[in-house]
Formats: C-alpha cells, sequence, structure tokens
C-alpha cells in the first residue's frame, strides 16, 4: 500500500472452525499518531486470531503516514508500522466496526454524532479496559465456541463490546484527564513518550479481552 492510499485493516477474518474475532476500529483526530499506534499495537498482539484492525480520524489527514514520534514507539516495540495512510472516519466506516475505540472522551462523542448506531459499541481505551479488567468472560467463551462453524455466529468482539457495555454504571468512570489518551502531534519525544505511557498502560487488558477464546 503506498501512502496516498486509504488505510486498509490490519488483519484478515478467520476461515470456519474457530471463533470469528470480528473488526476494531480505532479513532483520534488526525489519524497519524495515537490511533495508528493502537491499530498496530493491537494487531501485533493480536496476530493470527484473525481480529481486524483499523483506524480513521475524525478531521484526518488524509493520505499522510504515521508520525515519527509514534513510528519510533512502534518500531522499538516491534510493531509494523509500514504501508499506513490516514484516512477521514465516515458512517460507512463505523458501521463496519464491532467495536470502536476511541482515544479520547470527544472522540467518542464525535464517533456517536456522526453514527448514532455505534453508540452501544463504543468505547475510549481508558473506559474499555476498566470495563473489562474484572470482567468474566467465560459463559461468553461458551456461547461462542457453541456458534463456531456457524454462519451465523456472534464476532467475538461484538461479545466484549457486549460485556463492557453492561458493567456500565457498575465500575466508577474516569475523569476526562485520566480517560483521555494525550495528543503528542506537533510537541517533540516527551509527548510521544506519555502518549505511548498511556495507552500501554492500559492496552493489556484491552487485547487479553480481545484475543478469541480456543476450544
Amino acid at each position: 500500500m503506498s501512502a496516498v492510499e486509504p488505510a486498509g485493516p490490519v488483519g484478515a477474518p478467520d476461515a470456519g472452525g474457530s471463533v470469528p474475532a470480528g473488526r476494531v476500529l480505532v479513532v483520534c483526530t488526525g489519524n497519524v499518531c495515537r490511533s495508528p499506534y493502537i491499530e498496530r499495537r493491537l494487531a501485533q498482539l493480536l496476530d493470527g486470531t484473525g481480529l481486524v484492525v483499523s483506524s480513521a480520524g475524525t478531521r484526518a489527514m488524509v493520505g499522510a503516514p504515521i508520525e515519527p514520534g509514534s513510528v519510533e514507539l512502534l518500531e522499538r516495540a516491534g510493531a509494523d508500522a509500514v504501508g499506513f495512510a490516514s484516512r477521514q472516519l465516515t458512517p460507512a466506516i463505523l458501521a463496519e466496526a464491532d467495536l470502536v475505540v476511541a482515544a479520547t472522551q470527544r472522540h467518542r462523542s464525535d464517533a456517536v454524532a456522526l453514527n448514532p448506531r455505534v453508540l452501544r459499541r463504543t468505547f475510549t481505551l481508558g473506559e474499555l479496559a476498566d470495563l473489562l479488567a474484572d470482567t468474566d468472560l467465560s459463559a461468553a467463551a461458551a456461547e461462542a465456541n457453541a456458534e463456531v462453524g456457524s454462519p451465523d455466529a456472534t464476532p467475538w468482539v461484538t461479545r466484549v463490546a457486549e460485556a463492557a457495555r453492561d458493567r456500565r454504571g457498575f465500575v466508577r468512570a474516569r475523569a476526562a484527564e485520566e480517560s483521555d489518551i494525550p495528543d503528542p502531534y506537533g510537541r517533540g519525544a516527551e509527548a510521544y513518550a506519555l502518549m505511548g505511557t498511556a495507552i500501554e498502560d492500559v492496552l493489556p487488558v484491552v487485547a487479553g479481552a480481545l484475543r478469541p477464546p480456543t476450544r
């Protein structure tokens, strides 16, 4: 993929015989710093599961590659940073996602305003981690395994989003300053380090929950 083409999803859907993973969309502003970093790290952590991860921006720098600061952090983590181009968030892109992960509360609000149908499956990254931290997904896993091979099998990501949604009201909501991933664009290496730390502090919980169960 060239740097002027729209960014495509990372990963590929599984064939029959395993729990379908589903599609995750990550949203930030320019789609050059935060959301590409989360996209590529999730793809790395869940490689081989069939999870399809993509990203877009509410005010995207369309066609732009990942910013060097995020590229450096991805390369340090051993994640793939090539073949990316920023794309503008649209209602259709949102509609394709089984789960929408926003960098900030504002991005979550903007995504829902653009396509209200995604309200129940849209979370900030920090909120999602909090909601999933102590969630027992064993019943969901049993249901998912029972559907393996069915053409109407529910994607695992959809089940995770439903489990997270059901815990709203039972888990203390983070304040914006705790939930939002800071924007490092144009702010130097220290800002990118803060971004990376904020993401990495919560990403393992989310990635763990998004890993489809095995039979």
